[in-house]
């Protein structure tokens, strides 16, 4: 039994030396300081927002998921771009003499199933 104690004694011993050496040779593993309160890291361009660019959003994660205003503040930034877009669009429109096309647009890939689609 005595041996088995001994035993248990020099793992410790050994694994705190481990984790000692560990945290000298390479720190807490944190190059970087953390963020000042009320910042964030997640980022989009001003303006020519891309699907890489979307793709490449972060999202700081919570107790519950991500950050809100995070998620709100892009989604903001998403539908501002999508307006200036479609703003930009409806005027080429107009001036080339091109009809919007909305009732052709709003049967689209992306529409949502109608009930008579069941039918």
């Amino acid at each position: 039994m005595t041996l088995v104690l001994v035993y248990l004694v020099v793992l410790v011993l050994i694994a705190i030396v481990l984790f000692a050496l560990g945290s000298v040779l390479f720190g807490r593993g944190e190059p970087l300081p953390p963020l000042p309160r009320g910042t964030t890291a997640t980022v989009l361009p001003a303006s020519g927002i891309t699907g890489a660019d979307v793709d490449a959003v972060k999202f700081t994660q919570t107790l519950r998921g991500y950050n809100t205003s995070e998620v709100d503040w892009v989604l903001d930034r998403l539908g501002q771009e999508l307006d200036l877009l479609r703003g930009q669009l409806a005027a080429v429109r107009a001036a080339h003499g091109v009809d919007d096309g909305e009732d052709a647009g709003s049967e689209g890939v992306h529409a949502a199933p109608s009930s008579q689609d069941d039918a």
